[in-house]
């Protein structure tokens, strides 16, 4: 609206360029977008001859265009990215420009952008009025901006966008962290972690490519533990994306280049990050690192929340190994109380062994989920456990039982449970309920509480078939193994008796299987 013109002074009095010599910049575009807003198109030719050669942290300026007020909004919504916005107070009304602040910032929601209203009828807009009731970032008179305040006014707003952006990035980044450092923590198995772990540093500073999680040393849950030299010539993958998909399991130095792997034994001799032109290597203090290859360069706040992760998740690392020393002790306790229980009883040799892996192929084949399947393997060896508490005279008996020492003998699920019972670990639990639960039978007639058809859990429901399918197949003192067709033939006719009908279905169709594992690990 108004015909003053910025009053220029030679170009070569400014200089268009910061020292910056790293280019760091945490700007994801290839340049700075500047939206000038002002309906006189002679506005729009001198702002951008005066500031088209300028770069800031080496990249150059992109101009956009309005020359109303509803066409700056509409440009911000879709460059919500813009720097910075030169915007005129009268356009298409005496108040266009203040109305557009009004929307950017409480409607579009964008805080980001820098507002710098220029105006050539300051009386209309009086500077400390638009000051104090607009959220703009500065106020210029068109008369005073020659052309070296211009550049240092623009330079000043794309360093305070910058800023702002860096902050963003860095609560966006830390929230990622904590989002990220949460998931992590919630897996219970080293397997799971590593994959978790990688994904999420994918996650943290954004990108897709190939990558790989390698560990040197022990491994706690990894059959390469024998390890002991912390370097790039003993690094195995455990898991990888991209082109590293299918490399798992193999060496490193099988793999990368002779220049890559002296940068990976600096990271473990250094025990830091490593950041080159192309590739980024995540030390983790358990002797394990993430390897990122052809990725773009970091800037210095990615460069460290990845040192935040790398510590965050190194505690990770612990917690799950210590989780796995647990729940290996638990495993041992198990199988030994297990095993003394089999040996009291006279049991074969590899009862329990059978029943358990039994139990977790069935689980599978009934559809459970992994972890069910596993709960159930770790936990069926402790389904006799109760006949710890069984007299000899009854327990080891070879004649049939007389009715009085056969309830004797059925006390034996409830002494089970009562053992188990008090402790909170799943696999326990898991096990006072198959120990209480394994002699119940699908039609209500079985013992301790004529529990009938789903109302016994379901590993009480498999562990009766595989118990059973393994005392049939086994030669007693008191009796010769069963025939295989034999053995269908009695599931055959207890389906809807003694056994779920559908456990039962899929036990008869996978048959072959089931015996050939039986064969397999037969009795020592």
């Amino acid at each position: 609206m108004s015909d003053d013109i910025f009053e220029f002074i030679d170009d070569n009095e400014v200089t268009h360029q910061e020292n910056n010599p790293d280019g760091d910049s945490t700007h994801s575009s290839s340049s700075w977008k500047i939206l000038i807003a002002d309906d006189e198109p002679s506005i729009h030719e001198i702002t951008t001859l005066a500031l088209k050669d300028i770069r800031y942290e080496n990249k150059p300026i992109t101009f956009l265009h309005a020359y109303t007020g509803k066409q700056a909004i509409e440009i911000l919504k879709q460059n919500p990215d813009t720097a910075l916005l030169l915007l005129d107070v009268v356009m298409e009304t005496d108040d266009s420009g203040l109305a557009a602040v009004e929307v950017i910032r409480n409607q579009l929601n964008n805080q980001s952008v820098r507002i710098i209203l220029r105006t050539g009828q300051p009386g209309s807009a009086p500077e400390l009025d638009v000051i104090q009731k607009y959220d703009i970032n500065d106020y210029k008179e068109k008369t005073e901006l020659t052309s070296k305040k211009l550049f240092t006014t623009v330079y000043t707003a794309l360093r305070s966008y910058n800023d702002i952006i860096r902050l963003e990035q860095s609560r966006q980044g830390l929230e990622k962290i904590i989002n990220a450092t949460a998931d992590i923590f919630r897996q219970q198995s080293m397997e799971k972690l590593v994959s978790g772990v990688l994904m999420q540093v994918m996650s943290i500073i954004g990108i897709d490519e190939s990558a790989f999680y390698g560990h040197s040393s022990s491994f706690i849950g990894h059959k390469n533990k024998q390890l002991d030299t912390n370097d790039a010539n003993n690094m195995i993958i455990i898991s990888g994306t991209g082109k590293f998909e299918d490399q798992i399991n193999r060496p490193v130095n099988q793999t990368l280049t002779p220049d890559i792997i002296h940068h990976i034994n600096i990271a473990y001799q250094e025990k830091h990050n490593v950041f080159t032109d192309d590739s980024c290597i995540v030390y983790l203090r358990n002797n394990s690192l993430i390897y990122i290859d052809g990725y773009k360069k970091l800037n210095k706040i990615e460069q460290s929340l990845l040192d935040i992760f790398s510590a965050n998740v190194t505690v990770a690392f612990e917690n799950v190994e210590l989780n796995e020393e647990i729940l290996e002790t638990q495993k041992e306790v198990i199988f030994t109380l297990g095993s003394t229980t089999e040996f009291r009883s006279n049991e074969t040799g590899n009862h329990i062994a059978r029943v358990s892996e039994m139990s977790r192929k069935l689980a599978k084949l009934a559809g459970l989920p992994e972890e069910e399947a596993e709960l159930i393997r770790l936990a069926s060896p402790m389904h006799d456990v109760g006949k710890i508490g069984i007299p000899d005279n009854i327990l080891l008996k070879p004649e049939k039982l007389t009715d009085d020492e056969f309830e004797v003998m059925k006390t034996h699920t409830t002494i089970g449970y009562d053992l188990l019972k008090h402790s909170s670990r799943p696999i326990f639990q898991a096990a006072a309920t198959i120990a209480y639960q394994h002699q119940e039978k699908w039609d209500g007639s079985g013992y301790p509480q004529g529990l009938s058809g789903r109302d016994i859990h379901i590993f009480g429901r498999i562990i009766s078939i595989v118990d059973v399918f393994d005392a049939l197949s086994s030669s007693r003192c008191y009796k010769d193994a069963w025939s295989e067709s034999d053995i269908k033939k009695y599931f055959s006719d207890q389906k809807n008796k003694h056994f779920d009908p559908e456990l039962v279905d899929i036990f008869i169709n996978n048959f072959e299987s089931f015996a050939d594992f039986r064969k397999e690990l037969g009795d020592d």
